[in-house]
C-alpha cells in the first residue's frame, strides 16, 4: 500500500520545480525529503497532497490516480501540516484539533470514535492542557503542535509534514519526532520536509536528496547521508561521527567552493 509519485513534472511562474520526480511512500515507514532551498521538496509534498496538479507524470494511491478518488475519500487518506498556517478565526484549542475529524462527521455531529481521536491527538503532541486556550493566543510552537494533533486526529493513511520542527524548542522537537514515529508503527506513511540532517537520520526508515527539482538520491540513511551525496546536494564538506549508542552524527564543517 503505497503512495506513489511517477515522473511528476511541475512548472511554477515559469520554473520547472520539479522534473520527472518518481518516488514510492509506503505506510508504516517515514521518509525524510532533505535538500537546499528551492530544491522542490514542498511542491513534491503539494502535488502529493493535490495543491498542484502535474503536467506530466501523475500520483497514485493504492495504485489508482489520485483523481479517481473523492474530495472527502482523499481527506481521509492524506493530511497535510503545511510549513505556514494563517489562522483568521480565534477559537479553543480543543475545538481546532477537532476539525480533523471534519472528513469522518456525519449529519450527527461528532460520535465517540471522533472524540477519541481528538483526546489521543492532543495527548501525543502534549496540547491537553491546552484545550480551553485560543490559538492565536499561543506561542508559535504551540500553535504548530496544534496544528499537527489536528492532522494526527484526521488518523490519516498518509501523514505529511512540511518543516513541522520549524519554531520548536529541542524538546519539543524531540517529542514531536517521536510522535511522527509512533503514527509509523501505528501503520500510517508518514513523509516529511526536514532541514536537520542528524533529525532526519533518527527517525528516518528512507531519505531522499532533492536538488533544482531532481532526486539525487533515494535510500537508508546510511547510504544516503555520506560526504559526497551530501556535497553534491548542498555544496559542503562534512565529517561523520559516532555517538555512544552506536548512531553516526553528521558535523558541516565548511562550504565547497564552486
Amino acid at each position: 500500500m503505497t503512495l506513489q509519485a511517477d515522473t511528476v513534472t511541475l512548472t511554477l511562474g515559469g520554473r520547472q520545480v520539479l522534473r520527472e520526480v518518481t518516488a514510492d511512500f509506503p505506510r508504516g515507514q517515514v521518509t525524510a525529503i532533505l535538500g537546499p532551498n528551492g530544491a522542490g521538496k514542498s511542491s513534491l509534498l503539494a502535488c502529493l497532497v493535490g495543491l498542484h496538479t502535474p503536467e506530466r507524470g501523475s500520483v497514485r494511491i493504492h495504485s489508482r490516480p489520485r483523481s479517481s478518488y473523492t474530495r472527502q475519500a482523499l481527506a481521509q487518506k492524506i493530511g497535510l501540516l503545511p510549513q505556514t498556517a494563517d489562522i483568521s478565526w480565534d477559537i479553543d484549542v480543543e475545538t481546532m484539533v477537532s476539525l480533523g475529524r471534519f472528513p469522518y462527521r456525519g449529519r450527527w455531529g461528532d460520535s465517540d470514535a471522533d472524540r477519541t481521536a481528538v483526546e489521543a491527538a492532543m495527548q501525543a503532541t502534549d496540547v491537553g492542557h491546552l484545550r480551553h486556550r485560543q490559538i492565536n493566543r499561543l506561542s508559535g510552537g504551540e500553535r504548530g503542535r496544534v496544528l499537527l494533533a489536528r492532522v494526527l486526529a484526521g488518523t490519516p493513511e498518509w501523514l505529511l509534514a512540511d518543516e513541522p520542527l520549524a519554531s520548536l524548542d529541542p524538546a519539543h522537537q524531540i517529542d514531536v519526532l517521536d510522535c511522527l514515529r509512533q503514527s509509523a508503527a501505528g501503520g500510517a506513511g508518514v513523509v516529511l520536509v526536514v532541514h536537520d540532517l542528524n533529525q532526519a537520520a533518527r527517525i528516518a526508515d528512507q531519505l531522499i536528496l532533492m536538488k533544482d527539482g531532481c532526486i539525487i538520491a533515494r535510500g537508508a540513511p546510511d547510504a544516503v547521508l555520506t560526504p559526497a551525496l551530501l556535497a553534491e546536494t548542498f555544496g559542503v564538506q562534512t565529517q561523520l561521527s559516532q555517538l555512544q549508542d552506536g548512531q553516526r552524527f553528521i558535523v558541516t564543517t565548511g562550504r565547497i567552493n564552486p
